[in-house]
């Protein structure tokens, strides 16, 4: 009866989940240029994004259904051709980008977030579910990088599968410290908020 209860309050739609998927998606917008607003996030020349860090909560607030729906929202608001992308992309076009696999993984780690912290709502949960979730978005965004350089854009001279990675690892600690702040922020917003079911170390549901 609890597992039934607790499926039908996960998937149970109310006026609200839509203003909460539209606001992680407008979110996940303004954090994909956050520099615009605050200049000085910039390490090494290098823009400092936000959109991973949105989806993740995204996922640990909203549960894993709903953080993947919003994300879903901003991928295709920016496949319609609104510039809410890095860098104001946006467009159909943005499909064979070699950084559009970064934009995909929102989904997926989103909805692992959320499933994690749906099965146990510890402070450590929640923490593992956003780490859990950087650990995809590298695989899935680098992976996909490398595919595109080596399928259908032009790589730089002496470009390596090992290379890909190499790029990627300059944001890594930023992104490792967003992850932890955002699963430690997400959990004590939870126990606010509580939009979502999720166990307590005593096995109850609330």
């Amino acid at each position: 009866m609890q597992a039934t209860a607790t499926t039908r309050a996960q998937t149970r739609w109310h006026p609200l989940d839509l203003i909460h998927c539209a606001l992680f998606a407008t979110l996940m917008m303004i954090g994909a240029n956050i520099t615009s607003f605050v200049p000085f996030l910039v390490v090494g020349g290098v823009p400092i994004t936000l959109q991973t860090f949105f989806a993740i909560l995204a996922g640990l607030i909203l549960g894993s259904r709903k953080g993947a729906i919003a994300c879903t929202v901003y991928m295709l608001i920016g496949l319609a051709g609104a510039p809410v992308f890095a860098r104001f992309g946006g467009g159909a076009s943005s499909l064979v980008s070699p950084t559009f696999g970064f934009i995909v993984s929102f989904i997926l780690i989103a909805y692992v977030a959320g499933r994690i912290v749906e099965r146990r709502g510890t402070l450590k949960s929640f923490v593992i579910a956003a780490l859990a979730a950087t650990v995809i978005n590298y695989l899935f965004g680098t992976n996909w990088m490398y595919a595109a350089y080596s399928l259908w854009f032009s790589a730089p001279e002496g470009f390596s599968y090992w290379m890909a990675w190499a790029w990627m690892m300059p944001p890594l600690p930023k992104d490792i410290l967003l992850a932890v702040l955002a699963g430690i922020f997400a959990f004590r917003l939870q126990k606010v908020l509580k939009i979502i079911p999720i166990k307590t170390d005593e096995g109850e549901m609330r």
